[in-house]
């Protein structure tokens, strides 16, 4: 893998270690406040994003950069048994992912792969704090104690693992086009009046072709701790563009966490997910107005992989008895959250619909 060695950069004016600063986009320290532009080549790094050759990777297992570049202290929480890394003097007392006090000193053989790239914090606590608390004040089902209370304040942001993906397919596709035609057919009411209809038939013919397709930095998520379906709403993050270089500057003071789906696993995922989108892209291609029998022989080339860290904004609370997370981006600001639902509240609007309608039925037959 193209990892080159990490090392600390203290701050020039009393030597504390920097830390990133999302609102001041800058290396930052927090004990004088000096700021530090940072640069890729600072780290070792080209300032153009390296891809690894994802073969070589998972056939003779090449990758000796482990670690975070300095110590480090890992916790799993025994609720959702994610496994949080704390880079510098940051401790937890519970889980960033679900709250639970639940949480002990974690242990492994081998450290985990060290990220080629990271994607800075650029969204404040204070811009997430300002979003979450209109987006709590939307959501007209939700319990008004909820809509009270100062969840904001188990706001933490973390780093999260995600693989990507670079691949070239080549695909040939075989299906049946159907083409719609229409033919005009009489027939009695039933007042014994003659009547035409337009029916529609299908007219089906053999149909093939080929595509050509460049699947550029697929992002493979290797979290367990945050919910998949809110995941998905915040993306994408844009990895093909603003990555930096790997530096423990980045990392230190805030919450990594360390990936539980590892190469070999992301990258099978990834494969599904190429071949569904390749038989879309072909089903795309099929002519007329419908299809059947689309068959699609692909073959993947080329295929690279980078690992690399993005920012999340992340609440996590309990109510009643369910777990319950919000996110944000942390570098585009898009938000996504769950909430309970007050089934007072929805028996309300129910019935405030009934009696609408009951009126209006009203209405008009008095009319």
């Amino acid at each position: 893998m193209n990892n080159a060695t990490v090392g600390k950069h203290p701050c020039p004016e009393c030597g504390g270690d920097l830390q990133w600063n999302a609102g001041k986009q800058s290396l930052a320290c927090p004990y004088c406040g000096t700021l530090v532009p940072w640069k890729n080549s600072e780290a070792g790094l080209p300032g153009e994003v390296q891809e690894n050759d994802l073969t070589v990777a998972l056939q003779k297992h090449p990758v000796d950069q482990r670690g975070w570049g300095e110590a480090q202290r890992e916790v799993q929480c025994q609720s959702c048994h994610a496994i949080s890394v704390f880079v510098g003097n940051k401790v937890a007392q519970r889980c960033d992912f679900c709250g639970s006090p639940s949480i002990i000193d974690h242990q492994t053989e081998r450290d985990a792969i060290t990220p080629q790239y990271v994607l800075p914090f650029k969204i404040s606590d204070g811009q997430v704090r300002d979003a979450i608390r209109k987006w709590y004040g939307s959501r007209w089902f939700a319990p008004n104690r909820l809509k009270h209370a100062a969840l904001t304040d188990t706001l933490h942001g973390v780093y999260l693992p995600y693989w990507t993906f670079d691949s070239h397919v080549s695909a040939d596709w075989t299906a049946e086009a159907g083409h719609y035609y229409y033919t005009t057919e009489t027939y009695r009411d039933s007042n014994g009046r003659t009547q035409t209809k337009q029916v529609r038939h299908t007219r089906w013919v053999p149909a093939s072709g080929s595509l050509q397709h460049f699947f550029d930095d697929e992002l493979i998520p290797g979290t367990t701790g945050v919910h998949p379906v809110l995941l998905r709403q915040v993306e994408p993050f844009p990895t093909l563009t603003d990555l930096k270089a790997y530096s423990p500057e980045f990392v230190r003071g805030w919450t990594v966490e360390r990936y539980q789906i590892d190469l070999h696993k992301a990258s099978e995922l990834n494969h599904q997910d190429m071949q569904q989108k390749t038989e879309a892209l072909c089903s795309a291609q099929v002519p007329g107005d419908t299809q059947r029998n689309l068959n699609v022989d692909a073959q993947y080339q080329g295929r690279t992989f980078k690992h690399v860290l993005v920012p999340v904004w992340l609440v996590s609370y309990t109510y009643g008895s369910k777990n319950f997370q919000i996110l944000a981006n942390g570098y585009t600001g898009t938000l996504a959250g769950e909430y309970p639902k007050s089934w007072i509240k929805i028996f309300f609007a129910v019935l405030a619909v009934i009696m609408f309608v009951l009126i209006l039925v009203s209405l008009g037959e008095s009319q």
